[in-house]
């Protein structure tokens, strides 16, 4: 009788098939169980407990996005710093090298904070991290060619850029 067992990735598989299934058939369930009555209440917008004022897709300032993404990046550096303090700070270990562990874990998270701490400078001495964005600067050109024969280039008609009915 020859027995079969499944490999690692086989076991991954039925946990991941099963684990999809599962959901599958709650969604079923919670489909035929809920009452379904629609009405112009429940179908409006909701913006936080306020009434929806014009269009519900509107385009958001993308300085939420840089403030978001500099929160998440700190949030995950608490989420690393967490799991170093704990580990990283039983005297045991300390002492069972000397202080050469201790030295080098905090010597470790000292230049991951200065990594983090070099990305949030940057980003600040970019001004992304200004919410009024001053008014950009525009070079000036310092060309011996006057201006006005820019304009006239500017002005000037091509045939071929002209409608079949203006030839």
């Amino acid at each position: 009788m020859a027995e079969t067992y499944t490999s690692d990735f086989g076991t991954i598989l039925l946990f991941l098939v099963g684990g999809a299934i599962f959901v599958v058939i709650g969604l079923f369930t919670s489909g035929l169980l809920r009452p379904k009555n629609p009405n112009p209440e429940k179908l409006a917008t909701y913006e936080s407990g306020e009434e929806p004022i014009g269009n519900a897709w509107v385009q958001f300032n993308p300085r939420f996005y840089v403030v978001a993404l500099i929160f998440i990046v700190f949030d995950v550096e608490l989420a690393f710093l967490f799991p170093w303090a704990t580990v990283f700070g039983r005297r045991e270990l300390v002492e069972a090298t000397d202080g050469v562990w201790g030295w080098f874990s905090l010597v470790e998270m000292f230049i991951f904070i200065g990594v983090l701490v070099l990305g949030l400078a940057y980003a600040w001495a970019k001004g992304h991290l200004d919410w009024i964005k001053p008014k950009p600067i525009l070079p000036q050109s310092r060309s011996k060619i006057p201006m006005d024969v820019y304009q006239r280039v500017n002005e000037r008609k091509y045939k071929s850029a002209q409608k079949p009915e203006e030839l």
